[in-house]
């Protein structure tokens, strides 16, 4: 296997299920709805469906895989990864976890509508999970059908890989299926199901253990098998960290803090929302998982969350995103404290994760504003200037970084009344409501951007260098809710077209791209109250 350039067959998938391989098994077989005691898993077949029609597929997921196009395109690909038939090598299953939602304990979770198929490892050496999404009950489905829709579907297919260009840690996305089935949903949860279009994702990640795996573990005081999968998890994903002691399991958790935090910084540098940041939706690796309810700033909130089930608490809101990761991360220290039985070790720890954001933040806010690094002295109060400008008014965050990166440095403060003008219509495409830039406001912005030139002057950069380095981590294309939603009512009528025009388009997201503009405006009027344009629910 190691020896070829690509495989010709998907039998010929090289399968190491470790996971399976090396923790206990459900002894229950029978697919019904359960509580799974003593296991890391249930055995479970993906249900077959009735017509599996391909939407598309990712080539960089495919090439992780050593999947030739080809084969990709070919009809035994659609066969195995709508579920309707499993490959040599494969054995699917699904995890028990349990987690704490909206801040409260839930108990067992688990995969209640993923289905693992196994463990790849590549001809480069590296593991790869492959996980159906949507392909049926698992004995952890409780009251529901293990199903997803085509429209959730779309949005984690792009989303997944969308994050992966944007330099974001995220698991991936190989290939979006329809299913030729109908699923009822109720999208906003008020009575009103209606019949849609059922889809399967197959998701990639090299590995899909969350804090919940490990937490349900010590909720059940079952601490022989909460040590036996730290241990699996450090020497399957972390072996660099030397073999499981009490020394290591304290080295695991501050990497995980720390891997945590800098997926975070990134979050808030291209302006991404979760919208469910449950315990059981965080990845051990600090990796983005389960694309629910997500969304980008659009017009710049501190408080906005994109999930309908949130709008009253906003725990998840964007300006909190930071905290609840560390919130997250307490509950991971709780779950594993039976392995380390002190407290300090663990406090530390969540020590690194602030002060990892913390420094990343600043070093990411230097970035998104040109500068060659962070001067607490002069940036702070810098920022949360422009965080109070930007909150002002109805602002496109991803615009307006873009935008700012015209602004040059060739004139000496204070502006004038004419050059200020002029660089606040650079600005102008960022905002939403033009009646709310008011003589007040403009007098305001100016004295920002005074300040702004006059620190950039201090760096001595060109302006060129200074506007490639700001498009380099300021995003041009994002996977703006309402281009999601007009991608879904294509697909719904069984034209793909859009779905892989934003994949193309979302592989270049900080590259211009002329005859795309389309895709890097503001979003629309008609969008804003629109369902699936802004906020969603978790229905899927």
């Amino acid at each position: 296997m190691s020896s070829q350039a690509n495989i010709s067959s998907l039998d010929d998938l090289n399968f190491d299920n470790r996971f399976i391989r090396e923790l206990p098994a459900d002894t229950e077989t029978i697919n019904n709805r359960r509580q799974v005691i003593g296991a890391c898993y249930s055995r479970v077949s993906p249900t077959p469906v009735i017509k599996p029609q391909r939407v598309a597929y990712s080539r960089e997921v495919a090439a992780l895989l050593d999947l030739t196009p080809e084969l990709c395109e070919s009809d035994d690909f659609i066969r195995v990864f709508s579920g309707n038939s499993l490959t040599a090598g494969m054995e699917s299953y699904a995890t028990c976890y349990g987690g704490h939602q909206f801040g409260n304990w839930a108990g067992q979770l688990g995969d209640g509508r993923a289905i693992n198929l196994g463990e790849v490892i590549n001809k480069k050496g590296e593991r790869w999970a492959l996980q159906l999404k949507g392909a049926g009950p698992t004995p952890y489905s409780r009251t529901a059908d293990g199903l997803a829709v085509l429209r959730s579907s779309v949005r984690e297919f792009l989303c997944s890989e969308a994050m992966y260009h944007l330099g974001v840690p995220t698991t991936r996305a190989l290939s979006l299926v329809l299913t030729g089935e109908t699923v009822i949903r109720d999208m906003f949860y008020n009575g009103n199901p209606k019949a849609e279009p059922g889809a399967i994702v197959c998701r990639v990640a090299p590995s899909f253990t969350r804090f919940g795996n490990f937490q349900i573990l010590t909720a059940r005081g079952d601490i022989a098998l909460l040590k036996k999968l730290a241990d699996y998890t450090i020497r399957t994903d972390f072996p660099h960290l030397g073999e499981p002691s009490t020394t290591v399991y304290i080295a695991w958790f501050a990497e995980v803090c720390r891997r945590t935090a800098e997926m975070i910084v990134h979050w808030q540098r291209v302006g991404f929302v979760h919208g469910v940041m449950n315990t059981d939706n965080m990845s051990i690796l600090g990796l983005t998982i389960d694309y629910g309810p997500y969304g980008w700033l659009e017009n710049f909130d501190l408080n906005w969350t994109p999930n309908t089930t949130d709008a009253e608490q906003r725990r998840y809101r964007f300006g909190n995103q930071a905290q609840i990761a560390l919130w997250n991360l307490g509950q991971l220290a709780n779950a594993i404290y039976p392995l380390i039985e002190e407290v300090e070790p663990l406090q530390e720890a969540l020590a690194v994760y602030k002060l990892t954001f913390e420094q990343g933040w600043q070093s990411m806010t230097a970035g998104k504003l040109g500068l060659n690094a962070f001067d607490p002295a002069t940036d702070k109060d810098l920022c949360t200037e422009l965080l109070v400008l930007l909150e002002s008014v109805e602002t496109d965050m991803t615009i307006f970084y873009r935008q700012l990166a015209k602004i040059g440095t060739n004139v000496e403060p204070p502006l004038n009344a004419s050059a200020c003008e002029d660089a606040i219509n650079i600005l102008s495409t960022a905002y939403y409501v033009p009646e709310q830039i008011t003589p007040e406001y403009k007098t305001r912005l100016c004295l920002w951007l005074n300040r702004y030139i006059d620190r950039l002057k201090i760096d001595v950069t060109p302006d060129a260098i200074k506007k490639q380095r700001m498009n380099a981590v300021n995003p041009k294309y994002v996977l703006r809710n309402y281009l999601a939603q007009l991608a879904i009512d294509k697909a719904e009528q069984g034209d793909f077209s859009m779905v892989n025009e934003l994949l193309e388009c979302l592989r270049h997201p900080y590259d211009e791209q002329p005859g795309k503009e389309e895709f890097a405006g503001k979003r629309p009027d008609w969008a804003r109250q629109r369902a699936g344009c802004s906020m969603l629910s978790c229905s899927s």
